[in-house]
């Protein structure tokens, strides 16, 4: 078997692959990258049954790889390049020869993958991601609990926060619905309630990503993205990411086990099958 850990700020996620197959998927949290790949590890073992013999080589990818220079265990471990497990992840669990491939973690990461070729670029990124979103909800809602913000988010109301299209024209614009947001925060009601602040932020960070997405995939000549990372879990992408796709006739794929891609991704990469 070869394990996959993706190491981040916050969040280490690990993967099994084995004879083409994922197996048993699993993330910790920890501020301390080291700490946390050691106990991820020693975790993923004990809940799978697992001993140390039966992992032929382990790959570790992510920002918080490079606190790791030794072998975990006494197993060969290897580093692979975070935007290659982030590009070869994507396409795997999509099922796609080409495509964008957005990693939105703290801030967000945009590459253009192609199997057929096997090529990953990294297209570059923004600041904007989960970070933004808890920073922001922090400061004005007093709030730094994600599921917590995520939950308060499902009661709001966005036009007590953004402007739309239908507040500034009363003729169609291009192709732009009425309900098109003109402008994030633009039309932040007094009576607006933290449920409506909530709602407005997530909307914003998703839709400043889905934006540069767009961009991302016409430059390439695709119009295909898939998203991947933590904030694919959030409810509230979904309906938002569906806007954007009748806007800018892009697709918008969220696949199972979404947030594990970069893992994946360094896990083929042991197994040299990308």
């Amino acid at each position: 078997m070869i394990i996959g850990i993706d190491i981040g700020g916050s969040t280490t996620k690990i993967i099994g692959y084995e004879s083409k197959k994922l197996l048993c998927p699993m993330i910790v949290h920890a501020d301390d990258p080291k700490a946390s790949v050691y106990g991820a590890f020693g975790k993923y073992l004990d809940e799978n049954n697992l001993k140390i013999s039966d992992i032929s080589r382990v790959v570790v990818t992510g920002v918080g790889s490079s606190f790791l220079s030794d072998d975990l265990f006494g197993i060969e471990t290897v580093h692979e390049e975070e935007f290659l497990a982030v590009g070869h992840g994507g396409l795997k669990l999509s099922g796609l020869e080409k495509a964008v491939v957005v990693s939105m973690g703290t801030g967000t990461a945009f590459v253009a993958a192609n199997s057929r070729k096997r090529e990953v670029e990294h297209l570059g990124g923004t600041g904007v991601g989960g970070g933004t979103l808890i920073g922001l909800s922090d400061r004005i809602l007093n709030m730094r609990h994600f599921d917590d913000i995520i939950k308060v988010a499902e009661n709001g109301d966005l036009t007590k926060v953004d402007i739309s299209v239908g507040d500034i024209s009363s003729k169609k614009i291009s192709t732009m619905l009425p309900s098109t947001t003109a402008s994030n925060f633009g039309k932040l009601d007094d009576l607006a309630s933290g449920a409506d602040i909530a709602l407005g932020i997530i909307n914003m960070v998703f839709q400043t990503i889905g934006v540069i997405s767009t961009f991302a995939a016409k430059l390439v000549g695709t119009k295909n993205v898939v998203l991947t990372g933590n904030l694919t879990n959030v409810p509230q992408a979904r309906s938002i990411f569906d806007g954007l796709e009748k806007l800018y006739e892009i697709k918008f794929i969220i696949p199972e086990n979404a947030e594990y891609a970069t893992a994946i991704g360094a896990a083929m990469s042991g197994a040299e099958e990308l």
